[in-house]
């Protein structure tokens, strides 16, 4: 393969292996693949998850007829306990800049985000059901937590304050002020 037969290194990513051992043999990458490829992955990105999915496929919504005080947001209450303090929205683990005692908004966690559990007074995700990451480490540190809030990411100002209810699944935002998203 000639030097510099795709446009950039790391467009290499983009390739799978056996379209790999063909660029090896005849130097000619195809870059409107690789083009189509990354436009699928911004695209893909923008989209919003379902709250949860079975192993079937099924998208499982939340229960109608549930009181919900007005302004409040509704999810699923994975882990029991109240609390209030300051929302830190969190869209990318990498971009965490968390204090002791801050409610985590984010948009789920799998266990790369395991450390910054004991810093969390609440946990606040978008995906997630019982048996999820977050709940399952929320209950194991006592930290209520509702899991399932759609939109939690966008409706939860970074730096407003919170209560999270864990025992009944509802967030109430208690006051206005935010920052912007980490």
């Amino acid at each position: 393969m000639e030097a510099g037969a795709l446009r950039l290194p790391e467009d290499i990513y983009w390739l799978s292996l056996e379209e790999i051992k063909q660029l090896l043999q005849r130097s000619q990458p195809d870059h409107d693949l690789i083009s189509r490829r990354q436009e699928k992955f911004r695209h893909d990105g923008r989209l919003t998850p379902p709250r949860a999915m079975t192993s079937e496929g099924e998208i499982i919504t939340a229960k109608q007829g549930r009181r919900v005080p007005a302004g409040a947001l509704a999810g699923s209450p994975v882990s029991i306990g109240i609390v209030e303090g300051r929302a830190r929205v969190v869209l990318r683990l990498d971009n965490a800049n968390l204090e002791k005692g801050d409610i985590l908004v984010a948009p789920y966690t799998d266990p790369a985000w395991t450390s910054l559990f004991p810093l969390l007074a609440g946990l606040v995700t978008e995906v997630g059901g019982l048996m999820t990451h977050g709940a399952v480490v929320a209950r194991e540190y006592g930290i209520p937590a509702v899991v399932g809030v759609d939109d939690a990411t966008r409706k939860i100002k970074d730096g407003q304050t919170i209560r999270v209810d864990g025992t009944h699944g509802i967030i109430t935002i208690i006051s206005t002020a935010g920052a912007g998203t980490t």
